[in-house]
């Protein structure tokens, strides 16, 4: 899991994320949780559970790989269960926004 991470910060893209103060939590059903912390450009990466986050997600790490990637479309793994979202759902819509595709 660790090493998606690292990908996705390798291919933030700060301008994206002008102005953005928002905290994307991941739940992994085989990887633990994790959160990412966006302020004004920047991108933190954490492990475990972030106090507030902007939108919580559940879904395995494969989900997510396919998500980043464009091999899934993240409003069918929503629909079809493959990914659960609390919180500002919307704001999961721009995930992929923020990352260039690898």
């Amino acid at each position: 899991m660790a090493t998606t991470l690292e990908k996705l910060q390798a291919r933030f893209n700060p301008q994206a994320a002008q102005g953005m103060h928002e905290v994307f939590q991941f739940h992994f059903s085989d990887a633990g949780s994790h959160y990412l912390d966006i302020q004004d450009g920047t991108l933190g990466v954490h492990e475990g559970e972030h106090d507030d986050p902007s939108v919580s997600l559940s879904m395995s790490s494969e989900t997510l790989k396919g998500i980043m990637s464009g091999d899934i479309n993240g409003m069918t793994a929503f629909m079809t269960g493959k990914l659960k979202a609390t919180g500002n759902i919307m704001l999961a819509t721009k995930l992929s926004s923020l990352f260039d595709r690898g």
